[in-house]
């Protein structure tokens, strides 16, 4: 506790000085913080590692502190070394004493990576029951989600941040396409479907970045976590994901070939999805067919993925992208009599075809199933323009 103090104003520079920062603002997730700024819940941001939630966090804590007294604004990084033995009740209760603050004056509690703090849900739900804060916590894990007691139930709102959308990616790469060219707009999508959407990556281009942010999923919030030995069992694993991204993958299947048995394959399938590596998706049917049927995946980055598998399937990686147009959806995939069609949702049947046309037999399927909506994306303008 010696050196707290000092920490503190380490971690809120606007505590002295008016707040300064070149971050790239991220307009649609900052709408939806400014929304939330009335309510009490608790704001959990979720998402990948590096993926900007602390960028985010950062450019609503300059907003934020335009509005009301900076001095009433506290973000600390929970995962920093100087603070790992402090609890969060105990650093509130400095934050109140650097700056005098009473008991019944409102706070704004910025927790960054607060998903591996023991105990961190019961410290978050004593907080909002006995004090006049409003909570923001950034996760790069599902655990902090898997409320066991139901300790926040009721209590949170969750936001979910995903990589860069095609549109923020030119906003990043800073750049501006005329209507009359429109041919580069088709170019620049190819380079992002290539790179993907880690905003620091965008801005640096240095693939050892990627490289690193994989091992630190792998090694830090898989291995170690959940106490994995096996880590080029993990790695293989891994490799097989981002090959299968846009397809349906047999855990049986990828368990023989890696060596493992099926139950640690769930294990790994599992734990790569609590970090927003992969997403999937269950058939469409019912029940017992949606369970027993195999998963699509989505890898999270594609930049990601063409890291591990090489720019390839452009078919595979245009879908991807499109999975995210329709992610909060909760879309499932129709497979009948070994025909797939993409997506189906909310009575909307969606086939991803990039630069192609429906086979014989997926056209048949596609006209005769019954939807009341049904749409063909083939071309970069069918994707930006879809809604």
């Amino acid at each position: 506790m010696e050196h707290l103090h000092e920490d503190l104003y380490n971690f809120n520079p606007w505590w002295e000085e008016d707040y300064k920062t070149n971050l790239i603002p991220r307009e649609k997730f900052l709408s939806i913080l400014r929304t939330s700024e009335k309510s009490k819940e608790i704001v959990i941001l979720t998402g990948l590692r590096r993926v900007g939630k602390s960028s985010i966090v950062k450019l609503f804590i300059k907003e934020l502190s335009t509005r009301i007294d900076p001095r009433k604004i506290l973000y600390v990084s929970l995962d920093s070394i100087a603070i790992e033995n402090i609890s969060v009740h105990s650093l509130v209760r400095e934050f109140r004493k650097i700056h005098q603050l009473k008991r019944n004056e409102k706070l704004y509690l910025f927790f960054d990576e607060a998903a591996y703090r023991e105990n961190i849900n019961q410290e978050l739900k004593s907080l909002y029951d006995n004090e006049n804060v409003k909570i923001y916590v950034s996760a790069s894990s599902a655990t902090i989600l898997k409320d066991k007691n139901g300790l926040l139930t009721g209590r949170t709102k969750i936001i979910e941040i995903l990589p860069l959308d095609f549109f923020e990616y030119i906003a990043f790469k800073n750049i501006k396409a005329k209507k009359s060219e429109e041919y580069l707009t088709e170019r620049y999508f190819e380079e992002f479907m290539q790179n993907g959407g880690m905003p620091e990556f965008i801005l640096t281009g240095e693939a050892e970045y990627l490289n690193n942010l994989v091992d630190a999923i792998i090694y830090k919030d898989i291995a170690y976590y959940h106490g994995v030995k096996d880590i080029s069992s993990l790695k293989e694993f891994f490799r097989l994901l981002m090959e299968r991204a846009g397809k349906q993958l047999s855990l049986n299947k990828i368990s023989k070939i890696t060596g493992i048995s099926t139950e640690t394959a769930k294990r790994y399938f599992e734990y790569f999805q609590s970090t927003y590596l992969i997403y999937a998706i269950e058939r469409c049917g019912k029940l017992n067919e949606r369970l027993r049927a195999p998963k699509k995946i989505y890898a999270a980055d594609l930049g990601i993925r063409n890291l591990v598998t090489g720019f390839r399937d452009k078919g595979a990686l245009f879908e991807n992208l499109v999975f995210f147009l329709i992610k909060e959806k909760s879309p499932c995939y129709v497979y009948q009599n070994s025909i797939e069609l993409d997506f189906y949702y909310n009575n909307t049947l969606l086939e991803v075809k990039y630069g192609r046309e429906l086979e014989d037999k997926q056209k048949k399927l596609f006209e005769g199933f019954k939807a009341d909506q049904k749409n063909l994306i083939s071309e970069v303008k069918d994707y930006l323009l879809f809604k």
